[in-house]
């Protein structure tokens, strides 16, 4: 009679097999247990992969959710075409969070239209944006993950800010210039940003 895998066992392969990140909720639901359950294994999970030699894989949480990903200090050493790709649908919303944020999910809505929805919930399952409540709606910012995407020498959020915003600069552009350059190649309507960024990070701040 074969003997079931523990639950951190069962956990390790779910988020290795599934190649995104997981909310505690969706894996409780996969393996009919308890948050609780699923809290603890993975506690469990990430200090064994802490404690493996030589290991190219950690356990990280972002924003509430849970990926198996390669270890920051390997990432560099691998070959571009072993390193996961956005879609490019992504990548107008991506670049427009990288310019604004601190950014309100409602304006980037504004900008986007009824699908940056889809997109900052699909951007946020990678691990490359940290969506928290804020009021009605969100506000979002970049990750580890996302500066190490793009090339950013930065992780902060504020100074992934900067480094996009002169990378834009060189080039002559406006945000929704640069969200358009990275779109797809079907028509994109994206539209200016009209808030003020200096009030929103005054308002993020009085807020953390």
């Amino acid at each position: 009679m074969s003997i079931k895998p523990e639950i951190h066992t069962l956990l390790e392969a779910i988020l290795f097999g599934a190649g995104k990140s997981m909310s505690v909720d969706e894996l409780a639901s996969l393996l009919s247990l308890r948050n609780f359950q699923i809290a603890e294994g993975l506690q469990e999970l990430k200090s064994m992969m802490a404690t493996r030699k030589s290991s190219a894989l950690q356990l990280t949480e972002v924003t509430g959710r849970w990926i198996i990903e390669v270890k920051p200090e390997i990432s560099p050493s691998l070959p571009e075409s072993f390193k996961p790709e956005i879609p490019q649908r992504l990548l107008p919303a991506a670049a427009l969070i990288a310019y604004h944020q601190p950014m309100p999910q409602a304006q980037l809505r504004d900008m986007l239209g009824p699908k940056a929805y889809d997109h900052v919930r699909d951007l946020a399952s990678l691990g490359l944006i940290d969506k928290r409540r804020d009021g009605l709606t969100r506000r979002l910012t970049t990750t580890r993950r996302f500066a190490e995407y793009f090339g950013c020498p930065e992780i902060e959020y504020r100074k992934v800010r900067t480094w996009f915003r002169e990378e834009a600069s060189k080039l002559g552009l406006t945000s929704a210039q640069l969200a358009a350059s990275l779109a797809p190649d079907e028509q994109m309507t994206i539209s200016e940003f009209t808030g003020e960024d200096k009030e929103i990070e005054i308002d993020a701040q009085a807020e953390e």
